[in-house]
């Protein structure tokens, strides 16, 4: 980088994720419109990557580089790509922290889009994957259920960690998903340890007839076996006791005419999967209504099951 492009900047956005859709434990997520964190990028004399400024989180994120993820993506953009820059960056939150929307990796795929840019686009967009998994290992465990759908978008499918090997799926017509957030908090790393270290083989069995399920109704359209797939007797169980009156939400859910719901990614937010926005907007009603009787506020959002990933804001 030339004296002259210094203080060049990109200002990045990408979005709030679903992670798991039931069946699809680390392995299912998909993207949402609307929430989602900002990040910009500018160039700087000084090599390595910096943070300015960290907004709406309350105080609570550092500004460390080494231990936010938007710094750590940034850092290991810049590596992989092979370029010796200064960055500084300035990152505006707009998701919950531990609201199991995908805060972290929203950050991560924001700034590594951004420096990404900011350096003349030496890599693709799936290339970013890698240094966005590299954020969230630091801080919540080596998963791509979040960032891969903040990157590409859509509906995505991780088959493989090493090497990453991401699967876009097609998403049926008209789905709609309702995303209700209680004011609770919970942490990934709490709900990852609350489960079970194994399963029987029973349950393992089921589960992968799940998974497969819901990826042929996707390439079908068959709404109807979707919503079969989208049972899950091991994880949600056992993050459901995190969660005051999650499994009444999702019963309110699915009393309302919503496909299937369950937990999106660590909790406490519940979604649920709908064929329309009407249903989405009632399934939405139903479980704000039900954590209400549980004893907690919460926030609804609609989207579309198909939506853009990491883009300039």
């Amino acid at each position: 980088m030339t004296a002259r492009e210094t203080g060049r900047s990109v200002r990045a956005f990408a979005p709030a994720t679903v992670a798991n859709l039931g069946s699809g434990f680390d392995v299912l997520g998909l993207a949402l419109m609307g929430a989602g964190d900002t990040v910009t990028a500018r160039l700087v004399a000084a090599p390595g990557v910096r943070i300015a400024r960290v907004s709406g989180d309350g105080g609570r994120l550092p500004t460390d580089a080494a231990r936010n993820t938007a710094g750590i993506a940034a850092t290991h953009t810049l590596r992989r790509a092979g370029m010796d820059a200064g960055i500084e960056l300035e990152i505006a939150k707009g998701l919950p922290l531990g609201s199991g929307l995908g805060s972290s990796a929203a950050s991560a795929a924001a700034a590594a889009w951004a420096v990404n840019v900011l350096l003349g686009s030496p890599l693709r967009r799936a290339e970013l994957i890698a240094p966005c998994v590299e954020a969230e290992a630091a801080v919540s465990g080596r998963h791509a259920d979040n960032v891969a759908p903040a990157l590409l978008g859509g509906l995505v499918l991780v088959r493989s960690m090493d090497p990453t090997d991401i699967v876009r799926l097609p998403v049926p017509e008209g789905l709609t998903v309702a995303v209700v957030t209680p004011v609770h908090e919970v942490s990934t790393r709490e709900a990852r340890a609350v489960l079970p270290a194994s399963v029987p083989l029973a349950q393992f069995v089921r589960s992968t007839a799940n998974l497969a399920a819901f990826v042929s109704a996707c390439f079908s359209g068959d709404l109807a076996l979707l919503a079969r797939a989208m049972e899950d007797d091991v994880v949600t169980p056992a993050r459901a006791q995190l969660i005051p009156g999650c499994r009444e939400v999702i019963a309110a859910a699915l009393a309302a005419g919503a496909l299937g719901s369950s937990i999106s990614g660590s909790g406490p937010t519940v979604f649920a999967l709908c064929r329309s926005e009407r249903s989405a907007t009632d399934a939405a009603a139903a479980m704000c209504a039900a954590f209400q009787r549980a004893g907690l506020e919460s926030s609804a959002m609609l989207s579309p099951a198909d939506c853009p990933g990491a883009r300039e804001a």
